[in-house]
Formats: structure tokens, sequence, C-alpha cells
């Protein structure tokens, strides 16, 4: 609360108080219940991210190794202008393929997080640097760091690390607590052996035959995690991909203005939006906890990030479509729509 109080102190405000006893007074009434988002330890602050670094004592973290993640695609000079202290850099490449954008083999995920220092048990705290896109630019991606760094998020998680977190708001909440930024380049430290089968969680992915059962069942949905432009097929919404449209009988999910931005899921700084709002949001166009969700975008990075957010909330059965657009668009067998869906 003192934090909140100096934000608007900074931006001008005079009469501003701090009233401490709202917890005691709300938990003590039993007609005003304190709700929470199920996995919030997974959702973690800048201040908590600084208090492991120092190593004091962390709310919520009973490890003895961690290693921080600063994501980015092809673009290692996002990391070296400035990242946080004693994190190593991370190419999303490292964990998806380029020919096909999906998530790479086994194998080559188990090399790729050994090099990095990761194995199953490693607590991996992960963030990006948002440096704002431009469809335009040869490589738009290497400028939407956060989002790449929740979707190495989703394939770490889907290969079996255990602890998972990722720091609300990325670099900027970084900046925004005014810590120290470095631009020393860390050294990974390999490990021997990741620890378990890769993939410990297949059931975070789904791949086109089960996209396509998903489809045609009751108790399940795709969820389309585009613009509205790329839905309606006025645009791909990538300089990579040719055709446009969506895949029919998918939900529309409605990640904000392009295939590099998701202001829909999240606050104007960057933090992730109030949960309630994303599942009120979503409950009204039917997806909702007691269905199968799968979540799509162009090549998974924008579906990754919804799945998060479902995923944080406790919602049991969700994945990631890994194939998306991309993967549909280039099948000539699948058909799509284009245009204003029409409603029965």
């Amino acid at each position: 609360m003192e934090n909140a109080a100096g934000y608007f102190v900074k931006a001008g405000s005079k009469d501003i108080s701090v009233y401490n006893l709202f917890r005691d007074e709300w938990t003590s009434n039993p007609d005003l219940p304190m709700e929470n988002l199920k996995r919030f330890r997974n959702l973690v602050p800048a201040q908590w991210v600084q208090s492991l670094i120092s190593g004091e004592y962390t709310e919520s973290y009973e490890n003895n190794k961690f290693v921080i993640v600063h994501a980015h695609y092809r673009n290692r000079g996002a990391y070296l202008s400035g990242h946080i202290p004693s994190a190593v850099d991370m190419d999303t490449l490292a964990l998806e393929s380029p020919e096909t954008w999906n998530r790479r083999s086994p194998e080559e995920l188990k090399k790729a997080l050994e090099q990095h220092g990761i194995t199953s048990d490693t607590t991996v705290i992960l963030y990006g640097k948002f440096m704002s896109p431009i469809n335009e630019d040869p490589f738009p991606g290497s400028a939407a760091g956060h989002i790449g760094a929740i979707r190495n998020a989703l394939i770490m998680m889907y290969a079996g690390v255990r602890d998972v977190r990722v720091l609300n708001g990325g670099f900027q909440s970084w900046i925004d607590c005014g810590y120290e930024i470095s631009t020393k380049d860390v050294s990974k430290k390999p490990v021997k052996d990741f620890g378990i089968a890769i993939p410990a969680h297949p059931e975070f992915v789904v791949d086109m035959p089960e996209a396509k059962e998903m489809l045609i069942s009751k108790d399940a949905e795709l969820v389309c995690i585009r613009s509205w432009p790329e839905y309606i097929g006025e645009v791909s919404g990538y300089n990579y991909i040719e055709k446009k449209g969506r895949i029919p009988g998918a939900v529309f999910g409605n990640c904000g203005t392009d295939a590099y931005h998701m202001e829909n899921y999240r606050n104007e700084d960057h933090t992730t939006r109030e949960f309630h709002e994303i599942a009120s949001n979503w409950e009204s166009v039917g997806i909702i906890p007691e269905k199968h969700l799968a979540f799509y975008c162009g090549t998974g990075w924008r579906g990754s990030e919804a799945f998060f957010n479902a995923w944080l909330m406790g919602w049991p059965r969700v994945s990631v479509f890994d194939g998306g657009w991309f993967e549909w668009s280039n099948d000539p067998e699948n058909s799509f729509e284009t245009g204003i869906p029409t409603t029965n």
C-alpha cells in the first residue's frame, strides 16, 4: 500500500493516507471473503526478485537454486543493453523451432535447458523487455520480449520444470522500482542432466489431431488469442504467414491490437490484468473452466500468455494449440473462414 501511495504522491496528489487495518477487518468478517489468484506464487513482483538475488528471506521460495532468465528473440542486444543482475539470456529459438514455431523435440529441449543451467527442480524466473514492436520490421518479435518470456515459461512447464515464475510486468516493472540494472554478459552454468524425462506435462500442449477433435467436442474449445483484424481475415498478422482468416469454430479471445501486443490481458504498466476481469471477459463468450481449453494465436506466443493466465487461476484443463494459425493455414486440406462471424 505504501508503494501505491508513493505513486500517487509522484503524480502530484497531496491528500494521501494509508489505512493499514483493512486485512484485519476484512478477514474477521465471514461475509467478506478474501480471494486470491490460486497460483499467485508463480507471478512474482520485482520486489520478490530483488529479495531473492539479495539473499534475503523470500516468501514462497523453498528452494536452494534458481536461475533468472532474460528471454528474447534474436535480440541479445536487448539483454546486453540492460538486464536484472545475475540474469542469463535465453533466445526463444532455444526452445522453439523457426521452421514450425512449435516447441522443439524432447531431446533438443533437454540439451537447451541443461546448457542454460536448468534442471527439473530449479526455480526459474523469466521476464522479457518490451521495446515497441513494429509489424514492418523484419523480426517484430525481437521487440516483444515479455510475450516471448511467457512462451518460454509454457515450454519449460511442458518439459517438466517444477517451479516456473514469471516477473509480473517484465523488465518494465524492474525499471519502475528503480532497482539496479546490469550490462554484464553473465555466463551460463551448464548442468549435466535435466533430471526427468521430457515432457513431464504433455497435457499442456495439443497438436493438430487433438485440436481438430476439440473443435467438434461439446466439452472443449479452441480459443483464438489474436486481434480482430486477424480473426476476420483482414490481415494474417505476420510478415511470414500468407493466408488470412481463422479456424472455423474457434472462439475469439481477443489479444489486443496485433500479433505483438496483449493489451486486453495487461495493464498500462505491462503487469497482468486483474484475474477477475480476464475471467469475466472469457466467460462472456463461453470460455469457462469446465471445458478443456486450448489457446492459440499465430505461432504460440500470445496463446502461451493466455494459457498462463488460465493456469494461474487454477483452471484445470488448459493447453496451447502449438501449431496455431501458422500450421493450420499451411495445410491446404484445412478449411478457414474470413469476415465477421454470423450468429445463429
